[in-house]
């Protein structure tokens, strides 16, 4: 099972319908929840955001869950290296695999610490909506890969 922790909601359309397609595709293979979490007004100072966001990342992770931080300082892989450790993870560590998107601010010390892979995505910056787009899709094509199944290159 694949669970998408984010902080904040979707709100345009287009990033919903994309979102929706790619847990359509990916239903194929795998269960997906999308969690959504509140974000904070950044009228807090940044460590009372982190820290509220961060409690509500926490309290949204299974117990046996695997979890994946999308985080600047992580790792990159290309698209077969994230298929490797998507297969790694399913057969050495937990069935359920956790992908974390933080809030625009990052996140709490807490949830860095109960990372169990922190992932770069890319060294560009993409708004925290397309970011949940990239990531399915990533899912999606490393579950394609695992599968040696075509999908567009």
């Amino acid at each position: 099972m694949i669970t998408v922790i984010a902080v904040g909601k979707l709100k345009e359309k287009a990033y919903k319908d994309l979102v929706d397609e790619y847990v359509k595709r990916l239903s194929a293979y795998t269960k997906v929840e999308i969690i959504e979490v509140a974000d904070e007004t950044n009228q807090l100072e940044e460590a009372k955001v982190k820290k509220l966001e961060g409690e509500r990342i926490l309290k949204a992770i299974k117990k046996d869950s695997f979890t994946v931080l999308l985080d600047l300082r992580g790792r990159m892989l290309n698209s077969n290296e994230l298929s490797l450790k998507i297969q790694e993870i399913n057969t050495y560590h937990s069935s359920n695999i956790t992908f974390i998107i933080g809030g625009s601010l990052g996140v709490s010390d807490e949830v860095y610490s109960r990372a169990d892979y922190k992932w770069k995505l890319s060294d560009l910056t993409f708004p925290h909506n397309l970011v949940r787009v990239i990531l399915l899709e990533q899912i999606y094509r490393s579950y394609k890969i695992m599968n040696n199944e075509p999908y567009h290159k």
